[in-house]
Formats: structure tokens, C-alpha cells, sequence
């Protein structure tokens, strides 16, 4: 190999590393990854547990303590679809009126999963409770994509919103 040869190669590669050092230096000056904050929506991944499980609170006290206006928050995840006007059917069933509400029960809706009605046959708070935390486990074979809701806090809040709807 003469020495022109390895002049070349030498400064394609030579070259090929200071523009990719360059590039670098470029977008670290472009994005500053610390200076946004915190992520405004945050993608809950099956599997990603906490190590340390906080221990479970009764029902009840989580009824208790359940908020509304907090569970009305949730609810927009909801809305894609159910409504809560009475009779106001969507993809899924209106959900005014749905404590304590037959399970296959909303009024000119008649897509429901058959699955639905192994674990009970009114809608309880617990009933509720369990479902919303994973549709698919509660009832397999739904046909609810919703993928549920991990915080008892939320299905709390949730079903206390639910429950303040009728009268």
C-alpha cells in the first residue's frame, strides 16, 4: 500500500469520527434533556412493578376517602367509549346510573361480552373495583380493550364519579 493510498484511509476515517463528535456536540447543544422536567404522561408497562408493594387498603377505606372530582380526571380516559348521559350508548354502554345497575343491563345496548356475567350480575363497588383494574383478567374473553387502571386510588375516585352521576 503506497503512502497516498494510506493518507486517504486515514483521513476518511479521521474525518468520519470528527464529524460524528461534531454531530454529538450539536444536539447536546440542541436538546437539553435535564432542563424539560418531568415527563407530563408517563406510560405504565406491564411487568414494571415496584419493588416494594404498599400495602393493600380495604375497599371501604378507599371508598371513604374517594374523591369525585378526582375520579371525574379519570374518567377521560373513559370517554373514548362511554358517555354518562342516560341512554347515551357509544362503542361501549352508557355508564349513567352504573352502580348498582344489572351488568348487561344499559338500555339499547346489546354488544355486551357473555363473558362478563361469570363474576357477578350487578354492578357492586367491588364488582367495579376488581374489573377496572384489569377488564381482561375480570372478565376474559371481553371485548373491552381498555387495559385498566393499576392504582386503587384511581378506581376509587373513579367509581365514587360514577356514583354521584344519578340521583
Amino acid at each position: 500500500m503506497d503512502t497516498m493510498t494510506l493518507t486517504k484511509v486515514a483521513a476518511g476515517v479521521l474525518g468520519a469520527w470528527l464529524v460524528l463528535l461534531l454531530a454529538k456536540w450539536g444536539g447536546e447543544e440542541v436538546y437539553h434533556a435535564a432542563a424539560h422536567g418531568e415527563a407530563s404522561y408517563v406510560i405504565e408497562v406491564a411487568g414494571a412493578e415496584p419493588a416494594d408493594a404498599a400495602p393493600e387498603v380495604p375497599l371501604a377505606e378507599l371508598l371513604a376517602a374517594a374523591s369525585a372530582d378526582k375520579g371525574a380526571k379519570v374518567f377521560r380516559k373513559c370517554t373514548a367509549c362511554h358517555k354518562v348521559e342516560d341512554g347515551a350508548n357509544a362503542t361501549g354502554p352508557y355508564l349513567y346510573g352504573v352502580v348498582g345497575r344489572d351488568i348487561d343491563a344499559a338500555a339499547g345496548y346489546a354488544a355486551y361480552s357473555g363473558s362478563l356475567l361469570t363474576n357477578g350480575t350487578v354492578w357492586t363497588p367491588e364488582n367495579l373495583f376488581a374489573f377496572l383494574e384489569k377488564p381482561s383478567a375480570w372478565a376474559p374473553g371481553t371485548t373491552m380493550g381498555f387495559a385498566g387502571l393499576k392504582k386503587p386510588e384511581d378506581r376509587a375516585n373513579l367509581i365514587a364519579y360514577l356514583d354521584s352521576l344519578d340521583d
